[in-house]
């Protein structure tokens, strides 16, 4: 079943359940799909990797925004958003642990041939696609940099 078929299930039982930070965040999804699909140029349904990338993107928008309302000691406005981050999670697989993350990126170092840090970027580019939607981007490049480093 398609993302947008499965968002718009959840709003549903979201709105008989009256629970609004849910359905606040599953419009919010709809939204970002709605976008991408009137986009110019756009034909067809979104392929499953385009629906991935919407749904990471507004997850990191969630994280960025949690932690700048830690730091103004904002709790309200920092509970809103996480709680909206852990219904968005919902619809994002499940992320690599620490050491799974390592181990995949050793893989990806392995197959491409890098040596060092001058690999870098060769070794980015595999992983962000490889990777996408399982890991931060923050927490792949950290990795990269430390194993290429050794």
């Amino acid at each position: 079943m398609a993302l947008k078929q499965k968002i718009e299930g959840e709003i549903k039982s979201a709105m008989i359940a009256k629970d609004k930070v849910r359905l606040t965040a599953l419009r919010a999804i709809k939204s970002l799909i709605l976008l991408e699909e009137t986009k110019e140029g756009f034909s067809g349904e979104l392929s499953t990797d385009d629906e991935m990338k919407l749904l990471t993107k507004s997850a990191k928008q969630r994280k960025d925004s949690a932690e700048i309302y830690e730091k103004q000691n904002r709790p309200d406005l920092l509970a809103v958003e996480l709680e909206e981050l852990a219904v968005i999670q919902e619809f994002l697989p499940k992320a690599l642990t620490e050491a799974e993350l390592v181990q995949a990126i050793q893989a990806i170092i392995a197959s491409s041939g890098a040596t060092g840090p001058k690999d870098m970027g060769k070794v980015m580019g595999l992983a962000s696609k490889e990777l996408a939607g399982k890991a931060d981007g923050k927490a792949i490049s950290e990795q990269v940099k430390t194993l290429l480093a050794n």
